[in-house]
């Protein structure tokens, strides 16, 4: 069944799924201890198992802060290579070009130590850093995504437990990621259609005795 969208006035994005703004997600996959929503296993490295495709102005912002990283990051990879070296064409990135990050163990290169979350972002964290431009842009907008003129939300989302808890919105979520990747016209955009389809959703009344 197709999924129902809003039309959006932005010159790059024409339409967006209105569920991203009401469908929830866990706030902190550090503390959320994920399962597999078919298997009921703990996985809690789920979202980090396939690795990324980055671009090449983002690959050269990880090797530059790669001490900060490395110190995260699983013994048996801390060595190892990062990046696959072959470079393929992408017109979606800024650079016209991206390379994938390496999977070790079924789980991204960049997964941290203790497969809690990602070793790039916890090291700005812990660092006192700004990640906006380092750790990947697919993987903070995660599990949003995009294909054409769409904004859409990945396939794997409903696979994983921290899409069935009572968190924030997607939207609301992704909201500075996606105002800092694309630009502040595209957030108003999403605003105006979060208030159209919230407007539309059936409000539920309080039940008096």
């Amino acid at each position: 069944m197709d999924e129902p969208t809003v039309a959006l006035d932005h010159p790059r994005f024409r339409s967006v799924w209105a569920s991203i703004f009401t469908r929830r997600l866990a706030p902190d996959c550090t503390t959320h201890r994920c399962t597999m929503v078919d298997t009921h296993t703990e996985k809690l490295d789920a979202c980090c198992q396939y690795g990324c495709d980055v671009d090449l102005a983002e690959r050269d912002a990880i090797e530059a802060r790669g001490d900060a990283i490395r110190a995260l990051l699983r013994p048996e990879v801390v060595h190892a290579r990062w990046f696959d070296p072959d470079e393929e064409v992408d017109p979606d990135y800024p650079s016209g070009r991206v390379v994938r990050t390496e999977v070790h163990d079924g789980g991204c290169i960049f997964l941290a130590h203790d497969r809690r979350g990602c070793a790039i972002h916890r090291a700005a964290l812990e660092g006192g850093w700004d990640f906006r431009g380092v750790k990947p842009a697919i993987c903070r907008l995660f599990p949003l995504s995009y294909e054409e003129d769409a904004i859409v939300i990945a396939d794997e989302y409903p696979e994983y437990s921290c899409a069935h808890v009572d968190g924030p919105t997607l939207y609301r979520i992704t909201r500075e990621a996606l105002g800092d990747i694309f630009g502040a016209p595209l957030v108003d955009a999403l605003d105006a259609a979060e208030a159209q389809v919230l407007a539309a959703a059936p409000r539920h009344l309080p039940v008096t005795r």
